[in-house]
């Protein structure tokens, strides 16, 4: 073996098709200086015995475009190299055998239109016509993808390896990383057996070892493997080359040719976490036992879809390891612990058909220093330090592996490791009927079922059984008042003298305001793009709280923290844990509020956007007169200890004022009637406060300044090149999810960014950006005829720039 060197770039560790891309884009770069370690051989991990499917429709926009990338990619890859590939571009089918999954394959359809993939419903005879093994008799149709296809996983990461050797990088075999190296805040490089090499990034891109090694240096990265299974069927009747990749997702089941045989691949709904004990450094190129009886159902049904397959033989049945992550997204990026140590791990079993992509956003991230696109659905700073305990994730990826197969439901809930986190009064708005929902461990009331219903989701993409409860409590909050029990925002605390300073810097907004006020503001990265939405209250003069979603509890903070200098002044506290929030909204909210403390409530002494302790029950409890439903009322910050208390208190008085038990599908509903940006989905770092309506939260004029003030000035001056518009459907009947074609006379221009359904407004909302152009400009983006597709039907919507419900804000500031 050649010397290792002594000093690198960057270090990238794992030698899978993952590791040898990130290798190769690095190089492709000019970062020459790129080291891969790979502990035994390239692709003896997971890699060799990958199906090598390669597919390119997600369920997102950004990871369809990624997937797409690492299509076209494949297609060059032999050619640039010399190196085979096994890349053949045979299209896949995905058929459908009940309308809900029929209206999701034409959801996907549809979606793929905003960036030209094409794919094409097709009816069940021209199925039949291209895939003529198959029994078609419960077939209602599906899709057919002409570019899809399937490659060699072993020499894909082979002509990756070669290609990133003849652009200067080095790859060492046979070199476990034993630790790496780092001086407390920052990577400073890695120790083999063969001694340490010092570097300025490392990359762990280790599949199923992953997340031991990256626990080693305090790095949180949830995944587990899991046994994965697929037989090769031999002497298969009528087999030919040229058929597609064939996916039955209602049976969770795949068919691939290989080789002159047929493969049968699978992601049952149950699977068997594998590796519990830890997994060996010596594993290699190797198989685990499996269980043919696990396997045996799915076997069944492929004989029934595939009738030629019950005169052939099965010459092979495997089973080997592969890492899954508790919501079966991977985990790309920074970590949010370590400086320049970077992750891209947990693949769910699609790695081939990724990693191009991935190797793509991966270097572009090290290089800018931020990603490329908006990646926040696998940005490994969304997980929670819960997610990396074992048991956990035993738990949960049971489930994860057979949900790249299930039918991707609208509010679909998670049914493993539950009731992980839950806020005080869990049990007393259980009682009262909620079904709870899991968001990032908490268990949240989304809806309430009423006397002698089941608080259970019956799923479909229409209107779901909770559809009209939801309706009454979105009434009753635009009527009366409703209780939100919303203690899963993530609060922190900034203290010292030097808070004020450094939080004014981050924010766009002024922060520097009297105690007792509140700001809404974002965060914004230095191209203007938003890395944060939140409010922050002044509680005195040196003393903040910080208040954000759930589901950005670890990104936030971690963004706060890095960007206070480090000679200021002041220390940042997560105290999410000691405070409950009961929000109570709605027209009444003020009057039941009075009955219950000695403060003054109105409007004169108590005015939107301040925050005042009062007395409530046998407590204190701080009150902020704040809203996302767009009606008057107070979000309650009640120390853990009292909730049970104070709770009981309010419903006690409530029935008097019409007091109606709320849910987070309410919760959305009102903010979607109201316009109020959802960060993650409606706003993200690809977007600025311009481009999204934001910008009265934009302070320019403020003394020092604040992060991305110069690239949103050159954008005032310029102009923005979207703007998001909020639409109503004409029709009543259609449902927006989100990712639905926006059409302007006849064009696709955008798409819908969320959506549900406005109960007062008595039709589907969404939201979405409009791209402008010489034909859509400021000016005129209202005018023109709009039109946003829903499973390939187009349906006519009234566009607006301001809310369309109280777009004068009265209602909030009575």
């Amino acid at each position: 073996m050649a010397d290792l060197p002594k000093q690198a770039n960057v270090i990238v560790i794992g030698g899978g098709v993952i590791g040898c891309s990130i290798a190769y884009h690095l190089a492709k770069l000019g970062w020459s200086d790129v080291v891969l370690l790979e502990r035994q051989q390239l692709t003896s991990g997971t890699t060799w015995h990958a199906a090598g499917l390669v597919g390119q429709l997600r369920t997102s926009i950004n990871m369809t475009k990624l997937a797409k990338y690492t299509s076209e990619l494949y297609r060059g890859l032999e050619e640039e190299t010399g190196q085979a590939t096994g890349y053949r571009q045979c299209g896949s089918i995905s058929i459908a055998t009940n309308t809900e999954r029929f209206e999701e394959l034409k959801r996907s359809a549809s979606m793929a239109k905003v960036f030209d993939l094409e794919v094409n419903v097709v009816d069940v005879d021209e199925i039949v016509e291209r895939y003529p093994l198959i029994n078609s008799s419960d077939v209602l149709g599906g899709i057919h993808i002409p570019s899809d296809g399937y490659a060699n996983a072993v020499d894909i990461s082979q002509a990756l390896a070669k290609g990133a050797r003849s652009n200067g990088a080095q790859i060492f075999q046979n070199t476990l990383v034993t630790k790496i190296l780092h001086d407390g805040a920052r990577v400073t490089g890695v120790s083999t057996a063969s001694g340490d090499i010092a570097a300025d990034y490392v990359v762990i891109c280790g599949g199923m070892w992953s997340r031991d090694l990256a626990a080693s240096v305090g790095v949180n990265l949830p995944l587990h493997a899991c046994e994965h299974y697929y037989a090769l069927f031999e002497s298969v009747e009528g087999l030919d080359p040229a058929l597609p990749v064939l996916r039955d997702y209602d049976a969770c089941t795949y068919y691939k040719y290989d080789a002159g045989k047929l493969l049968v691949g699978a992601f049952e709904p149950s699977a068997k976490p594998w590796g519990m004990d830890g997994i060996a450094n010596d594993f290699c190129f190797d198989e685990i036992a499996g269980d043919f009886d696990h396997f045996e159902p799915v076997l069944h049904d492929a004989m029934e879809r595939i009738p030629a397959l019950q005169d052939a033989g099965i010459q092979k049945f495997f089973c080997g390891p592969e890492s899954f992550t508790p919501d079966v997204r991977y985990h790309l990026g920074e970590a949010p612990e370590l400086k320049n140590c970077f992750v891209s791990a947990g693949l769910n079993s699609i790695g081939l058909q990724s990693a191009g992509g991935i190797g793509k956003v991966m270097a572009e991230w090290m290089r800018d220093g931020y990603p490329p696109v908006d990646l926040w659905e696998v940005d490994v700073r969304r997980n929670m330090r819960f997610q990396g305990n074992r048991k956990y994730l035993r738990t949960r990826v049971s489930e994860s592996l057979g949900l790249l197969y299930a039918t991707h439901w609208p509010y679909r809930q998670y049914e493993t490791a539950r009731g992980v986190r839950r806020s005080a009064i869990h049990d007393r708005v259980a009682a009262r009927g909620a079904c709870h929902g899991e968001a990032f461990g908490w268990e949240r009331p989304n809806w309430y079922a009423p006397e002698g219903v089941e608080p259970k989701y019956e799923y479909s993409y229409g209107r779901q059984n909770w559809f009209e409860y939801s309706a009454a409590e979105h009434r009753a909050t635009r009527e009366a008042v409703a209780l939100y029990d919303q203690s899963s925002f993530a609060k922190f605390r900034l203290e010292g003298r030097d808070a004020m300073a450094a939080l004014n810097q981050v924010c766009a907004n002024d922060v520097d305001v009297a105690p007792g006020r509140l700001v809404y503001t974002q965060w914004l990265n230095d191209r203007g793009g938003i890395e944060a939405d939140l409010t922050v209250t002044r509680l005195d003069e040196n003393a903040y709280l910080i208040v954000t979603a759930a589901e950005t509890q670890t990104r936030d903070f971690a963004w706060l923290k890095k960007h206070i200098p480090a000679d200021s002044h002041c220390v940042l506290t997560d105290v999410t844990s000691s405070m409950g929030v009961i929000s109570l909204m709605g027209p009444k909210s003020r009057h039941l509020l009075q009955s219950l403390t000695p403060a003054d409530m109105s409007h004169a002494a108590f005015p939107f956007a301040t925050s005042q302790e009062i007395e409530l029950g046998f407590g204190y409890v701080r009150a902020s007169r704040i809203t996302f439903v767009g009606e008057l009322g107070w979000e309650l910050y009640i120390p853990t200890e009292f909730m049970l208390g104070i709770y009981d208190e309010i419903v006690a008085a409530g029935d008097q004022f019409g007091l109606v038990h709320a849910g987070y599908h309410a919760l959305n509903s009102l903010r979607m009637e109201k316009g109020y940006r959802h960060w993650s989905h409606d706003i993200t770092d690809e977007d600025t406060p311009l481009e999204a309506g934001l910008g009265f939260a934009v302070k320019f004029d403020k003394p020092g300044g604040f992060t991305g003030r110069e690239a949103l000035l050159e954008q005032k001056t310029a102009g923005p090149p979207k703007r998001l518009l909020q639409f109503q459907l004409r029709d009543p009947e259609p449902l927006l999810y989100h990712n639905e074609p926006i059409w302007r006379d006849g064009e696709i221009v955008g798409h819908i960014t969320s959506g549900a359904y406005g109960h007062t407004l008595g039709a589907c909302i969404g939201l979405g950006y409009v791209h402008l152009s010489e034909e859509v400009t400021s000016e005129d983006v209202l005018d023109g005829d709009y039109e946003i597709e829903v499973a390939g039907v187009r349906v006519s919507a009234d566009a607006s720039l301001k809310p369309l419900y109280d777009p004068g804000n009265k209602k909030i500031r009575c």
